[in-house]
């Protein structure tokens, strides 16, 4: 038999269950399953970003039972359930893309005429200026306010500049942004040089701000390649562990002009190989 999505419903509320469900299932609240959520969505992409659709279907199902959790949880305290997050998520989707939905109708018929792609990202930001002022009382409004506290400081740094951007507070092209780029390095070094540990810190920040806003200029997601440089330091550093072990060497008592010699080649190796970066 193939299970459905109300078995995974019925299955959670039997994990939770107060006389019957799992110990550790009932001690859990949202606060607790919160890592978890940000762990299964960095599984979806790591397993995305590695080509290993084998096993994207349980990784999407782990991501999936977070939502399910949530539901539960809020279910217990008559908050909402797992129906009206279906709902709400549906109406939003229809009331972004009036474009493909132009009646607000789900099982409307499909005989809307095409918009350019600069028409459709035009009222997708008007629709979501609606959306922010509906939840932020006036006296507080900024076009910051949704950007998530929580997300990882290089999406966010992105999501803020892109934020910015759409009200004409941005550079006009990548290379004043390049400039800007070095500008903080030399701000980075002249910290060093003083001695201050907390402009250094501060500075450093600037960096990698202005960096993510080059990589958003240049067209690149700043996490994905950052992720993208941990996965080619991680392959190369384990060439080197490799070579040596094949040596009967111990990487501990190798010296720095070793290992960067060992770096070079795996360097040299990859050049051969398809999308290594």
């Amino acid at each position: 038999m193939t299970y459905t999505l109300e078995d995974l419903l019925h299955l959670m509320a039997r994990l939770r269950d107060p006389q019957y469900g799992c110990p550790w299932d009932l001690k859990q609240d949202y606060a607790s399953i919160v890592p978890h959520t940000i762990e299964e969505a960095y599984e979806v992409a790591d397993t995305i970003e590695r080509g290993d659709f084998e096993h994207l279907q349980g990784e999407l199902g782990d991501l999936l039972f977070q939502v399910v959790y949530y539901s539960q949880l809020a279910r217990e305290e008559g908050r909402f359930e797992f129906t009206g997050v279906v709902d709400s998520i549906t109406r939003k989707l229809i009331r972004r893309h009036p474009h493909v939905f132009p009646t607000g109708e789900l099982y409307a018929p499909l005989d809307t005429p095409a918009l350019s792609e600069a028409q459709v990202k035009s009222r997708w930001e008007e629709i979501k200026a609606e959306e922010r002022a509906e939840k932020t009382a006036p006296e507080q409004l900024s076009l910051l306010d949704d950007v998530p506290a929580a997300l990882p400081a290089l999406s966010r740094a992105a999501k803020l500049q892109k934020r910015a951007a759409t009200v004409g507070f941005d550079w006009p092209e990548a290379l004043p942004v390049l400039d800007k780029v070095r500008e903080e390095l030399d701000e980075v070094l002249q910290a060093m040089a003083d001695g201050d540990s907390d402009a250094l810190e501060d500075e450093l920040g600037d960096l990698l701000f202005a960096t993510v806003n080059l990589a958003r200029h240049l067209k690149h997601d700043p996490e994905n390649a950052l992720r993208r440089a941990n996965r080619k330091f991680e392959r190369r550093f384990r060439f080197i562990e490799q070579a040596l072990r094949e040596q009967g060497l111990s990487i501990q008592d190798r010296t720095l002009d070793e290992l960067d010699a060992l770096w070079g080649e795996a360097k040299r190796q990859e050049k051969n190989l398809p999308s290594c970066g």
